[in-house]
């Protein structure tokens, strides 16, 4: 990945926001989308129109990137995100996070749809995401000539999700009466879904929800050492003895139903 390129997105979008500086990145899931009913929103560009952006592919992502106020923060929020499976590479997926670092974020919020690894969750639970697995993942997006005007090369991840926020969020979902566990997100290619054998082996590693998703993104967010904060919605669940044939359309009413108490967390915790 050139640094120009970077650059160059970020000199199209200031000219575009008159000079906008958001504190707050948001990168909304599948499914996720109605928290930008809450932003006051002052531009909206879509990711066809940014230099260098990958455009998403996927239905149910709105592919614009939006600037705005939430909560009295200053944000930038992609409405939709891009996937290794839609044939980007993960320098590619994850791009917008380099490009809304040098905008100015102070902190980055990720969400995403997740399958139930744990058998105490249900569908529609919210997990915090207290550490995630990457090892499933043909590539890494820090791969190559390492990019030393935005972080070193050999990051540490031994606390990936920063834990003020982690425990802020814990402390509003149990006020309001949410279901939210903290748990290990896994990262998997897609974008077929996992076999029963599968779901048993990341089960067996300490996996407690899968996605195809975020992972390579916050990776790139360490590399710029931003604080993470990530929350998954279980959309369905999959334990191998009572696996069902997975139905996006269920994935998504799932994703619909948890939405307003995911919003709620967002707008809270960036109070």
């Amino acid at each position: 990945m050139e640094f120009s390129h970077i650059q160059e997105a970020v000199d199209f979008l200031k000219k575009q926001t008159q000079d906008f500086q958001p504190q707050v990145g948001i990168i909304l899931g599948t499914g996720l989308g109605s928290l930008v009913d809450d932003i006051t929103i002052q531009a909206s560009i879509s990711y066809e129109n940014i230099p260098h952006f990958p455009v998403s592919t996927v239905e149910s992502h709105k592919g614009k990137l939006l600037f705005g106020t939430l909560s009295g923060k200053k944000v930038v929020c992609m409405q939709g995100r891009f996937h290794y499976y839609e044939g980007y590479s993960m320098q590619q997926v994850s791009f917008p996070v380099r490009v809304m670092k040098l905008l100015g974020i102070e902190q980055l919020i990720v969400s995403n749809a997740a399958g139930g690894l744990n058998p105490a969750y249900q569908t529609s639970d919210l997990m915090l995401i207290q550490d995630h697995i990457s090892l499933f993942l043909p590539e890494n997006p820090l791969r190559g000539t390492n990019l030393h005007e935005l972080g070193d090369r050999f990051p540490d991840m031994s606390e990936v999700y920063d834990t003020s926020m982690l425990e802020k969020a814990a402390k509003i979902a149990k006020i309001h009466q949410i279901r939210a566990h903290k748990g290990v997100y896994v990262s998997v290619t897609g974008p077929q879904l996992e076999t029963r054998s599968e779901y048993r082996l990341l089960r067996q590693l300490g996996a407690d929800a899968v996605g195809m998703s975020t992972v390579p993104e916050v990776i790139v967010a360490r590399h710029m050492n931003l604080p993470v904060f990530g929350i998954s919605v279980i959309t369905d669940m999959c334990i191998p003895e009572t696996l069902e044939k997975a139905e996006l359309s269920k994935i998504l009413a799932a994703a619909y139903q948890a939405e307003p108490l995911m919003t709620l967390i967002i707008k809270e915790l960036l109070k």
